[in-house]
C-alpha cells in the first residue's frame, strides 16, 4: 500500500489532466449535511486539487495537503494562491488548529489505519464536519468491461484497492462507515451515492489508467504491453460509471 500511495507524483501532469473531477451536488450536499456555514476545511491527500476546488469554488479556506511534492506543485499551478498547500500525510500532520471541515477524495484508504480516527478528530472543531468520498469508474458495457479484464490479466487482476477493513461490497454500509461509528467519537454516520457518467475516447481512458496505482507499479515495458493490449479491444469511445460513495459525520 506503501508503494502505490507514493507512485503518483511521477504521473502528476497526467493525473490533473486525466482524473475526472467531481459534480458540483458533491460539495453541496456536504455543505448541507453541515447545516451552518463552513468557513475553514483540510483536505487530506489533495492530489492535484481536483477535490480542492468543489470547496475552495465555494469561498471556504482550504488547506490542501498530501505527502507528494510533485502532486502540490501541479495543484499550485492550477489553484488560486489562497489555497494553502502542506506537504505531509495524515500522519505527520499536527492538530496546531481547527477546521469546520476535514475531507478525503479517493485518498482514505491510504492513511495509517492506526489512530486515524483520533487524528482526524483532534484537527476537526467540535461538531465539525468529516467527510469521505469516492469509488471507481467502470466501464458501463458489460462486454466491453470483460474484454478489458481479458486484456489487462495476468498483470493485473484488478486495478481497484479492496476495501481497507474487508467490508463485502454487497454489506449495506461500507467502509469507512462502520469504523466512523464504533471510534464513539463521531456521530450522525450517513452514507450515499451522487451519481456520475463519463463519456471518454479510448485514448482518454487510457490515459485515466496510466494515473492508477496498480499500473504505476508495474516495470515500464509490462505496464505499456498491458495499455497496448487494453487499447486494441476498446471502442473509439467508452462509457463509465463513476459513482461516488460518501460518508459524512460529526465530531462529537
Amino acid at each position: 500500500m506503501a508503494e502505490r500511495a507514493l507512485s503518483f507524483g511521477a504521473v502528476a501532469r497526467a493525473y490533473e489532466r486525466y482524473r475526472p473531477g467531481y459534480p458540483a451536488e458533491l460539495a453541496e450536499r456536504v455543505l448541507d449535511y453541515a447545516g451552518a456555514p463552513v468557513r475553514t476545511a483540510l483536505e487530506i491527500g489533495a492530489g492535484t486539487g481536483k477535490a480542492t476546488r468543489l470547496f475552495a469554488g465555494r469561498g471556504i479556506a482550504v488547506t490542501a495537503t498530501d505527502p507528494d511534492p510533485a502532486m502540490l506543485a501541479e495543484l499550485r499551478e492550477q489553484l488560486p494562491a489562497e489555497v494553502e498547500t502542506r506537504e505531509g500525510a495524515l500522519e505527520d500532520l499536527r492538530p496546531d488548529r481547527q477546521y469546520g471541515l476535514v475531507y478525503s477524495a479517493a485518498a482514505l484508504h491510504w492513511t495509517d489505519p492506526a489512530g486515524r480516527w483520533p487524528r482526524i478528530a483532534s484537527l476537526l472543531a467540535p461538531g465539525g464536519v468529516f467527510a469521505s468520498f469516492g469509488g471507481p469508474a467502470r466501464l458501463a458495457d458489460p462486454v466491453v468491461r470483460q474484454a478489458f479484464e481479458e486484456a489487462q490479466a495476468p498483470e493485473v487482476e484488478s486495478a481497484e484497492v479492496r476495501s481497507p477493513d474487508g467490508t463485502p461490497p454487497e454489506k449495506e454500509m461500507q467502509w469507512p462507515g462502520a469504523e466512523l461509528e464504533k471510534s464513539g467519537l463521531f456521530a450522525d454516520v450517513r452514507q450515499f451515492v451522487v451519481p456520475q457518467r463519463l463519456t471518454l475516447s479510448a485514448d482518454e481512458f487510457v490515459g485515466l489508467l496510466s494515473t492508477i496505482s496498480a499500473y504505476l507499479i508495474l516495470p515500464i515495458p509490462v505496464r505499456e504491453q498491458v495499455f497496448r493490449r487494453i487499447r486494441q479491444v476498446l471502442p473509439e469511445t467508452v462509457e463509465l460509471d463513476a459513482d461516488h460513495t460518501v460518508h459524512l459525520a460529526r465530531r462529537r
